[in-house]
Order: structure tokens, then sequence, then C-alpha cells
């Protein structure tokens, strides 16, 4: 799949945030999220088939229960493990709290769980979508390859993503069959 991104309370920071494992009886507040900022979102069958990966990680980003009632779930990451690469599925913030840092407090508390400086990890997403490419680009992660008319919706490209030590240190030495995203455009 893709790494993706109420007018009720607002995040200051992202350390406001309480990031804890995502569960099953967090998925309708997950679908509707996905819903409101996905063009074409996952199923509840593809969130539940992701949830009961065991090598995977499913992160929930929670408003403090001092803030709201019932504590809000405002965003969440899947992310697979596919042998030595971390595959980030799906991440999404609602919409009216994307740019306020929960995105990469999730990616954060990702990195800490998985607790290796040599892992790497790579996602999809959409050419179009600025505002997560420089997110992702502030991450770590690096444009290196195409997988082209990837999105069913409208047939749009996906860039292919990868943060590795090689992207780290600035260069794409250990991503595997890096490519030109396309030549003279990101």
């Amino acid at each position: 799949m893709s790494a993706r991104w109420m007018a009720e309370p607002e995040v200051e920071d992202a350390q406001e945030v309480e990031i804890r494992r995502l569960s099953y009886p967090d998925l309708p507040q997950v679908i509707a999220i996905e819903r409101r900022v996905f063009p074409t979102p996952w199923s509840l069958a593809m969130f539940v088939l992701e949830l009961s990966k065991q090598s995977g990680i499913c992160l929930a980003a929670m408003l403090p229960a001092e803030r709201e009632r019932g504590r809000r779930l405002i965003g969440y990451l899947i992310c697979s493990r596919y042998e030595t690469v971390w595959h980030v599925m799906n991440i999404a913030v609602d919409s009216e709290l994307q740019g306020r840092g929960v995105a990469s407090a999730l990616l954060a508390d990702l990195y800490e769980r998985v607790s290796d400086e040599t892992a790497r990890y790579t996602l999809e997403v959409r050419r179009s979508n600025q505002p997560a490419i420089r997110l992702y680009e502030r991450e770590g992660f690096r444009a290196a390859g195409l997988r082209r008319r990837y999105y069913q919706d409208n047939g749009e490209d996906a860039l292919v993503m990868w943060r590795t030590p090689a992207t780290l240190a600035g260069h794409l030495d250990d991503v595997p069959n890096p490519g030109s995203p396309n030549p003279g455009s990101v």
C-alpha cells in the first residue's frame, strides 16, 4: 500500500500526543480518519490483516484523556517487516491536525521500537503529496524509484522512498535497485 497522510481540540505540539500500540477496538476511529484523508481508503479487512501480523508495528496517536473525554485517536501508522526491511504501509493524521508533528512523533516511536540503527525503511507516496514528501525527507527518507500508475483512483505514480544508514549519510549506497524517481522533477 502506501504511506499517506475536526475543528475540535488542537494539538499545540506532538509532545501532547500519546503514542501507543494500535488495537482492534481503535479500528472504528481509524476507518473514520482513513475515509476523511484518503481518496481510496483501506478497508476494515486490510487493517485487521495488518494488526494480525506478529512482525508488524501498528501505532496510534492519541490526545491525552484530560484534553478530550474518551481519548481521541488522531493518527496512526502501519508498518510491516519483510525480512530485513520495514515497510511503512500507511500513516495518517486527521485532516485538521496535520502539520503539527503528529506524523513525526509516530515515526520517531517506530524508530525507537525497531531499535536498530542499521534498520532500513521504505514507503510509497503520491508524487503530488508534497507535504508528505517534505516530512519524509526531514525524516531521512530519500526518493529512490518510481512505481508508475500505482494509485488506482487516478493512475498517479508513487515515489518509492527509503530511509537507511546510507540515506541518513546523504547517499543511496545501501538502497536496493535505486532508480531515478523522475529525472529533473523531485
